[in-house]
């Protein structure tokens, strides 16, 4: 916002607590004042591929008839959406911008060294801050301190000349934030308009950077030479330093150099500093120095005085250093030390030791490989575990939680691999750092550091190797290999094995298949060559999966070999195609699959379990929950059922089939296949509530009622009390949904059985997928077992990252058949073993009656047999008697047996439950 009369009114009244659209109604500014510049152009993606050019940049152009003295002025950068501290904050340094001159200030490059555009003229004021492309606020303030606030503080800010919001910024002047931003176009004042409204003054125009060159340079009177002001007083005790904007002489060891990747720079550190003890230390003796030509021209071990300004780009302290503005010197000095420290550690722990050379102590465990493809990042967690999902242990909204959240971001550290590449989106053709074939790198393996690391801030605490990695070698850390252990699911027993797996949408309608059937279009994602490899989007709900048939064969290669080695007997399927919406029969994909499995196997081992011939009344998605089952040892008894509730509008409906153990009377159970609504998205009362269960829990929370109600009916209709739950639930083991289900008797027996987890997600480990069980169901439950073959894995190992980067990391194994682990449960289905105790007298006279009481118990916990006893002289029954809690008295009359001894035998005809068994009972009558 320029600073006329009225504008210094309007912020008076922005502070009363006007709207920032107050200001579209604003009249036109009065005359400026001396000091009146203005953002004038502003070009944000520079360096992506396809930009005009390599760097971004801020023009700061002076309108009036003066020159303007800029001096202890800056340009500051806040995110789109940021109400805290402006970031980004470049000091405008000793210029003087004349009476029509323009001030080009430079910024940093998405990726100058890939995507090259053309140079900018010779920035006046040169800095790596980034700007985002799609949206920002930039702030021409009077001040190098760092604005902050609301955008009603910030716009009611004295000491802000000019602000400008583009793209998606929420903080702008007037009626809304500039727009017109792209690779090739900048914003720019239409005729030098400023009349604080940025969608009204800015707009789309070609970049036309321009430099003020030496008609900007300052005069000052000779000075002394400045004095070495040391690092850590540079990097002061808090957040930041508490000399930014100022110009400094510092000097220190060269420890880090990167002059490609996007740092562009080196870490220095105060010679002879590390050896430190970090519950006493407050200010770091490292120190980024901003210069891809410094980190060009020096060495690591190279002692180094440095001029330049200091400067804090997006939380990280550093010195941007003009050309020339470094020495190498002769003097010796003595090399820094490698401060041994171990995590966890807080901020205020790593704030103090900020651009150190560390030698991180104790033990360390991969917690999230996720981005390791696309940024080269390694989450690493301090212990020998990975980081719980809080709500998976505790419940949400509670101290509990609080405590575990803070907990893991005391023990969270990122191995980073000293560059800002993007390897999915840009240099695909540079080897991925850390992960190759044999370079595992799975979520839980322990890491071993084997050289040194600088303690580097940019989105988040990392640690750098001291230079650019590519591949594996060099580098500072090494991974154990876990995928061994994994080879086979560990041993389950149990008469039958009930699995349940998400098949990561598996679409045997490819994207080309569709496409050519005439009933939508597709965009794809595509490898290095432009390839397609997966959908991105298909018209008309299309479908989700692969994009053509080699693609396709890569996919269902991992998942039948992961399938066929599960040794379940029925299997509950996730996220398969619903052929029924894509113009086919429903189970087309189902019978695909089926008829893969079969032909891995050699034999006709597997079948699908039929659709039912109703489907839910308020449709169905593209993808279905399904079953498969080992035809030698399980059949289907009856037709599947599917529940039709409103609850399930936006999800897939449960779908239940009762099964039985082939040729085993009684065996019969239930198992209902699920999938939740997912977390991803959610408005009103389904908004994410930040309380670690993600958006529309409340509508989890009702599918998981409605699904306890369809449980009563399905027992009615099918006989059995045997039911099991099982699937992908989108909700972890402690979060509302599951307490539901919980709360109405079912156990969750994966939880109570197995210590391993399905799902990682933003490097928490926690499971989603879950196998819950009546009470007469969990009674039978033998064991569980998470078969770990996904959710470790690096996604650059899925069929869908297939030829992405130069380095192959596809093969044909089970692992990364999918993003959810498989759980595997065991049941025992048949009738449970009984114990017949008998008691009676042994001797009596002929003519007396006898009371003998029986006692019929179950191996199976908290299983009372019930039905009938009956006491037998060889074929004749002599008595019977029904059981109550177990018991029976059965009446003996002697005079029905005669003068002798006797053995009698006591029999149990058994129920649903409990086999038949049976005693001896032996007596003598006498005369």
């Amino acid at each position: 916002m320029s600073r006329s009369s009225f504008s210094r009114a309007l912020r008076l009244a922005l502070a009363g607590g006007l709207a920032t659209g107050a200001l579209a109604a604003a009249p036109a500014a009065q005359a400026a004042p001396a000091d009146h510049l203005v953002i004038d152009e502003v070009y944000v993606n520079g360096g992506s591929s396809g930009a005009s050019f390599k760097n971004k940049y801020v023009e700061v152009h002076n309108p009036t008839g003066s020159p303007v003295d800029v001096a202890g002025w800056s340009v500051q950068y806040r995110s789109a959406t940021g109400t805290g501290n402006f970031s980004g904050v470049i000091a405008l340094g000793d210029h003087t911008v004349p009476a029509g001159g323009t001030l080009l200030v430079g910024a940093n490059s998405n990726n100058a060294t890939t995507n090259p555009g053309a140079d900018l003229p010779t920035p006046d004021v040169a800095s790596t801050v980034a700007f985002a492309g799609g949206g920002g606020t930039l702030a021409l303030t009077r001040t190098t301190t760092p604005l902050t606030g609301a955008p009603s503080t910030v716009l009611a800010d004295p000491a802000v000349v000019d602000l400008v919001g583009y793209g998606s910024s929420t903080t702008f002047e007037g009626s809304a934030a500039a727009t017109g931003t792209s690779l090739t176009k900048a914003v720019r004042r239409t005729g030098g308009t400023d009349t604080n409204d940025n969608r009204a003054d800015l707009s789309a125009a070609d970049p036309t950077p321009t430099a003020c060159g030496t008609a900007c340079d300052s005069a000052p009177a000779p000075v002394e030479p400045a004095p070495v002001v040391p690092i850590a007083e540079i990097q002061g005790t808090g957040t930041a330093s508490p000399i930014v904007g100022q110009r400094v002489t510092t000097r220190g060891v060269v420890t880090a150099a990167y002059p490609d990747g996007g740092f562009d720079g080196a870490y220095i550190q105060t010679e002879g500093t590390g050896d430190v003890d970090v519950d006493t230390h407050r200010a770091s003796t490292g120190l980024f120095v901003a210069s891809a030509a410094l980190a060009d021209d020096v060495e690591i071990g190279d002692h180094l005085e440095v001029t330049g300004t200091v400067e804090e780009s997006s939380g990280l302290t550093q010195l941007a250093v003009p050309a020339g503005g470094w020495t190498v010197l002769t003097e010796p000095a003595v090399a820094p030390k490698a401060a041994e420290v171990a995590f966890p550690l807080d901020d205020t722990q790593r704030e103090s030791l900020e651009g150190m050379l560390l030698a991180p102590q104790g033990a360390y465990t991969v917690t999230n490989n996720f981005a390791t493809n696309s940024f080269g990042e390694v989450g690493l967690a301090a212990g020998t575990r990975p980081l719980p999902q809080p709500t998976d242990v505790v419940r949400p909204r509670t101290q509990a939680y609080t405590d575990l959240v803070a907990d893991n971001a005391r023990r969270l550290i990122t191995l980073d691999d000293g560059a800002s590449v993007n390897y999915v989106n840009g240099s695909k053709d540079v080897p991925l750092p850390w992960l190759t074939a044999d370079n595992e790198v799975r979520q839980g393996a322990p890491t071993t550091f084997v050289a040194p690391v600088v303690l580097d801030f940019r989105f988040g605490w990392k640690l750098q190797p001291t230079t650019r990695l590519t591949g594996v070698a060099d580098a500072p850390a090494t991974f154990g290999a876990t995928r061994a252990q994994e080879r086979t699911p560990a041993p389950v027993e149990g008469e039958l094995k009930l699995a349940s797996f998400n098949v990561l949408n598996y679409f045997p309608t490819t994207g080309e298949k569709y496409v050519a059937s005439g009933r939508g279009t597709c965009t794809y994602f595509r490898d290095r060559a432009g390839t397609p490899i997966t959908t991105n989007s298909c018209t008309n709900n299309g479908p989700r999966g692969a994009a053509t048939d080699e693609s396709l064969a890569r996919q269902q290669t991992k998942i039948v070999k992961a399938i066929n080695g599960l040794g379940a007997d029925v299997v509950a399927l996730q996220e398969l195609e619903n052929s029924a919406t894509l113009g086919q029969p429903r189970d087309t994909a189902l019978q695909t699959l089926v008829a893969a499995l079969n032909a891995d196997a050699g034999a006709d081992v597997w079948a699908g379990a039929a659709s039912p011939t109703t489907v839910p009344s308020t449709g169905e998605d593209v993808i279905r929950p399904a079953f498969i089952y080992r035809t030698s040892t399980v059949e289907t008894a009856g037709e599947a059922r599917i529940l039709d509730d409103p609850a399930f509008a936006n999800a897939r409906a449960p779908l239940a089939q009762e099964f039985r153990a082939k040729g085993v009377a009684d065996s019969d159970f239930v198992v209902i296949a699920n999938h939740f609504k997912s977390k991803g998205s959610g408005s009103g009362e389904n908004a994410d509530q930040r309380d670690g269960q993600g958006a529309s829990n409340p509508d989890r929370v009702r599918q998981a009622r409605a699904l306890v109600a369809f449980v009563d009916d399905v027992e009615k209709s099918a006989g059995t009390d045997r039911v099991l739950l099982a699937g992908d639930f989108n909700s972890y083991s402690k979060e509302d949904p599951m307490q539901v289900l919980e709360d109405a008797g079912f156990t969750n027996v994966t939880d109570r059985f197995s210590e391993e987890d399905t799902y990682q997600f933003g490097g928490l480990l926690g499971s989603l997928d879950h196998v819950f069980a009546s009470p007469s169901a969990t009674r039978r439950v033998r064991g569980a077992d998470v078969w770990r073959i996904n959710a470790p894995e690096a996604i650059a190992r899925e069929y869908s990252r297939f030829n992405y980067n130069v380095t192959n990391l596809f093969d044909t194994s089970p692992f990364r058949a999918s993003d959810h682990d498989p759980t595997i449960v065991g049941l025992d289905v048949s009738p449970a073993a009984g114990e017949l105790a008998v008691d009676g007298p042994r001797t009596r006279r002929l003519g007396d009656v006898v009371d003998v009481d029986v006692r019929v118990s179950s191996s199976l916990e908290g299983v009372v047999p019930a039905g009938e006893v009956t006491l037998r002289d060889g074929d004749t029954a002599l008595g019977t008697a029904t059981l109550d809690g177990g018991r029976a008295t059965i009446a003996l009359r002697t005079a029905d047996l005669g003068v002798g001894t006797h053995v009698l035998s006591v029999e149990y005809a058994g129920d649903a439950e409990t086999r038949p068994v049976s005693a001896e009972y032996r007596i003598t009558v006498l005369k």
